[in-house]
């Protein structure tokens, strides 16, 4: 599949993470010469929270990983990944496989069972031929490495064209600190939760109430601020370790909430470009709203357009696309104070076109392939930020061929 043009230059340098080990291999769940099962192995001591989908229909491995979340407060822990097969929809089947994984990576790391955590991504509806998965356990076990991670984050991809990681580096009581994630998700992206599959990792020290608020509380303006189809998926998982191994404690330090919220949403903001089919990057501000819920009800209207979402990959400043988004989103709105602007370039403003509107200077404008659509409301303070992409017959092409 070829690279997606709003791609990063490349993936970055991520450091290792004292507590974590991590080990790939190609089991041949769904992709043949490609890795596609990743795990990951905590130390002693961590703590694990996560943020999962809200779909009625979520996957089995979902629903476990969901009744474990903060039962065990620390200790060690595995997250085992496949890619190809999405384990959703599968019924007793599902349940069957996830036990199944589970109970043998216990069996084969020493790890309790109540502390295993299990994600699939790909085609739903499929059983997944777990036993491939466990014949190759005891080869992931022994290949466990601290500076496996960015080949865990090629090990997960599904339909990506590039694997998504981010990292930072903070200092605390003057020692280090470190976080690093990674992530998969291209398509079916419409968060109400989280994302696709989303893996980050820290060596603070940190206890799973606090962690999992941080969590909560930053997935709502990272994660669930972006959409590349308006589709949630039945598998998206955000989860998060944190081994303690620098003996940092961050509970309630904003520079670690702030480190944290940077890697959330560079990995996000990862995923918005490597929308399938996409070719332009597009950033919605909403300003003016009655409420913030109102700005983001506003934002993903325009996001999830089709429209809206065909316009841009035609390069067409159609912004009377805009306006009919705005008007269906179900917030409070007052055509007469509605303003729009492309980039820097206002186009209408107090329900009419702007008097010294440009068609060339926006034609030229929506030629570039990072865009900024912005809208006021006019109404109050509320505002919100989301992002998204276009929607090309490249989108198409992927889908519709997805399970040939």
């Amino acid at each position: 599949m070829a690279l997606s043009p709003l791609a990063p230059a490349s993936f970055p340098a991520l450091p290792v993470i004292d507590g974590v080990r991590f080990a790939t291999v190609a089991a041949g769940v769904r992709y043949k010469g490609r890795t596609d099962v990743m795990l990951a192995e905590l130390a002693p001591g961590s703590t694990v929270a996560g943020v999962f989908t809200r779909s009625a229909t979520r996957s089995a491995p979902v629903l476990d990983c969901q009744d474990k979340n903060g039962k065990a407060q620390s200790g060690r822990a595995a997250i085992l990944v496949n890619s190809g097969n999405s384990n959703a929809f599968t019924g007793r089947n599902g349940v069957e496989a996830v036990n199944a994984l589970t109970a043998a990576v216990a069996q084969t790391t020493g790890i309790d069972a109540s502390r295993v955590f299990t994600s699939s991504t790909g085609v739903i509806g499929e059983p997944l031929p777990y036993d491939r998965i466990v014949a190759k356990l005891a080869d992931l076990n022994a290949a466990l490495d601290p500076a496996g991670i960015d080949a865990a984050a090629k090990a997960i991809m599904t339909t990506d064209t590039f694997p998504k990681g981010s990292a930072r580096e903070i200092t605390v009581d003057g020692k280090p600190v470190k976080i690093a994630g990674i992530a998969k998700g291209s398509g079916m992206i419409a968060p109400d939760m989280a994302t696709m599959l989303v893996y980050i990792f820290t060596d603070a020290a940190i206890g799973h109430r606090a962690l999992q608020g941080l969590l909560n509380e930053i997935t709502d303006r990272t994660f669930n601020c972006i959409t590349v189809d308006s589709d949630t998926s039945t598998s998206d998982t955000l989860i998060m370790g944190a081994t303690g191994a620098s003996g940092v404690q961050v509970e309630a330090n904003p520079d670690f909430a702030s480190a944290l919220e940077e890697v959330m949403l560079d990995l996000a903001l990862q995923v918005v470009r490597d929308g399938e089919g996409a070719t332009k990057f597009v950033e919605v501000q909403v300003t003016g709203a009655a409420s913030n819920e109102d700005a983001r009800k506003v934002g993903l209207s325009i996001a999830n357009s089709p429209l809206v979402k065909t316009a841009i990959a035609g390069q067409d400043a159609n912004w009377g696309r805009i306006v009919m988004a705005v008007g269906k989103s179900g917030a409070q709105a007052d055509r007469d104070r509605l303003s729009i602007r492309f980039g820097d370039i206002t186009v209408a403003e107090n329900g009419w076109r702007a008097p010294n509107y440009s068609e060339d200077a926006t034609s030229a404008y929506m030629k570039q392939q990072d865009l900024v659509i912005g809208v006021d409301l006019g109404i109050g303070d509320g505002l919100a930020t989301v992002w998204t992409c276009d929607l090309t017959h490249g989108y198409i092409d992927i889908n519709a061929d997805y399970r040939s």
